[in-house]
């Protein structure tokens, strides 16, 4: 907005409200700035968003305002909201009251191409240094993840914060393709020797990863698992589905493994 709007809203609103410096010009304070812009985002009327903004201030970090910077293209500014939401929350909490619903929200519209692309990249570096500062695994038993869909999309990044979160919980993780040939699997199965493999993504189908995957889990004595947009159920040799949620995902995988023991 251009400083003859913010000086017409002051006078006829009364909000934002600035102090003045010793040569009468206004100073404006940066919360009060923010807290009006993202209110006048969700409601577009000045009148019912300065009452908003009056009400309830600039608050914690929130997914409309990260989807906002994602939206400028405003690494920085996408850096701040996740930071001062881990003041407040959890890293778990971030990740599934902030981080994913916004790119869900980007997802969700019929356009924004670039900046979808620009969300689930920066998300992904964000991800992959969270990941690098999570302790050592703290748990004998292992868990396979194996992705069948494009790199950079939601669901990719969705895959990535399941990881993150059974890191955190001090399991053993793998995260490979779900399109590597068989005698792969068998290859990272004898590496990893995983009590656990989870199928993600909505390109998984039975068809092409069962027999070769179910070959490869006997020879280990894993157990299949799917998770989020991953649907493979059929009768008796249906995979379990672990939810949505990195969180419920990972408490469901220790619960239904016997891991947490």
């Amino acid at each position: 907005m251009s400083p003859s709007t913010l000086r017409t809203w002051e006078r006829r609103l009364g909000y934002p409200k600035p102090r003045r410096t010793d040569g009468n010009h206004r100073l404006f304070e940066l919360a009060e700035i923010e807290a009006l812009r993202e209110a006048l985002r969700e409601t577009n009327n000045i009148s019912s968003a300065v009452e908003v903004a009056q009400r309830r201030g600039r608050g914690p970090s929130s997914p409309s305002r990260l989807l906002a910077a994602f939206d400028r293209f405003d690494e920085r500014g996408a850096d701040r909201e996740l930071e001062e939401s881990l003041a407040v929350r959890t890293l778990e909490r971030t990740l599934e009251e902030i981080l994913l619903p916004a790119l869900d929200s980007a997802a969700a519209r019929a356009n924004g191409e670039a900046e979808l692309e620009y969300a689930c990249r920066w998300a992904t570096g964000w991800l992959h240094s969270a990941r690098r500062l999570a302790p050592p695994a703290s748990r004998p038993q292992g868990v396979l993840l194996l992705d069948s869909g494009p790199a950079l999309t939601t669901e990719a990044v969705h895959v990535q914060a399941l990881e993150l979160s059974l890191r955190r919980a001090g399991l053993r993780v793998l995260l490979l393709s779900a399109d590597l040939a068989e005698r792969r699997y068998s290859t990272a199965l004898r590496a990893l020797d995983p009590d656990a493999v989870v199928i993600c993504g909505a390109e998984a189908r039975l068809d092409v990863l069962g027999e070769p995957l179910r070959r490869a889990m006997r020879s280990a004595g894993a157990s299949p698992f799917s998770y989020r947009s991953a649907h493979l159920v059929g009768g008796r040799d249906g995979i379990p589905s672990l939810g949505s949620r990195p969180g419920e995902a990972t408490a469901r995988l220790l619960a239904d493994t016997g891991l947490s023991i």
